[in-house]
């Protein structure tokens, strides 16, 4: 058996590390944007709380941030309630990991949406609200296409950043092969274990979709540049 034989299943680490990337990258994606054009098209007093919260994750300590949110999740807090009502639970769980992986990836892509959408004229905008536009379909039809490379740059971001979440995941999601074992997570207990070659494998395979994707964003943020 190869290093990389066992990934090819359905619940190898790196089928859980692109499901759960792939769902906080889009749940990021979402909250992402709507955060950001909050922070850039309204105003309204204690902005920069919100700011200051969204960018918390990027400064405390992953298992800090792991540690809030399985305080919040678990059956002492909103876990219970979701449980009852729902039918599913977050902790030592995959919808555990895509929460924690969400918050981590959060601030990157709203840092990054940000800088598209401040990059909209106002009086694009404006115009399009005298046309009869209301705000969502202003955003929709004008803000949106105009900042569309630093949202796709944002979302490559945010996959990449959930992609490799470790510590909050951890603390959230636990280290369960086939269930919430990521691929980063597999790193980990291959040194633990002193699997060196698996180790290096895995890093290899890790690093090579990193750069791939890291590649597309900086094609993007130079176009961006050039726009300008």
């Amino acid at each position: 058996m190869t290093v990389f034989d066992d990934l090819l299943t359905s619940r190898s680490p790196l089928a859980i590390s692109l499901w759960v990337a792939t769902w906080a990258g889009l749940a990021a994606l979402i909250i992402g944007t709507a955060i950001a054009w909050v922070l850039v098209k309204t105003r309204f007093k204690g902005k920069w709380l919100l700011e200051g919260f969204v960018l918390l994750a990027l400064v405390v300590p992953p298992t800090v941030l792991g540690y809030y949110l399985l305080v919040a999740l678990g059956q002492q807090g909103l876990g219970q309630i979701i449980e009852r009502t729902l039918g599913f639970r977050f902790v030592f769980a995959w919808p555990g990991a895509v929460v924690a992986a969400t918050v981590a990836a959060l601030p990157l892509v709203v840092v990054t949406v940000r800088v598209g959408l401040a990059e909209v004229s106002r009086e694009i905008e404006d115009t399009a609200q005298v046309d009869g536009c209301n705000r969502w379909q202003t955003f929709w039809r004008i803000s949106l296409p105009i900042a569309a490379r630093s949202v796709i740059a944002g979302s490559l971001l945010g996959f990449l950043r959930a992609l490799g979440e470790f510590g909050a995941t951890l603390m959230v999601a636990g280290n369960i092969p086939g269930r919430t074992q990521t691929l980063s997570m597999a790193i980990y207990d291959a040194v633990q274990a002193n699997d060196l070659s698996r180790a290096n494998g895995l890093v290899l395979l890790m690093s090579v979709i990193a750069l791939s994707v890291l590649s597309i964003v900086i094609v993007l943020n130079q176009r961006i540049a050039a726009g300008r």
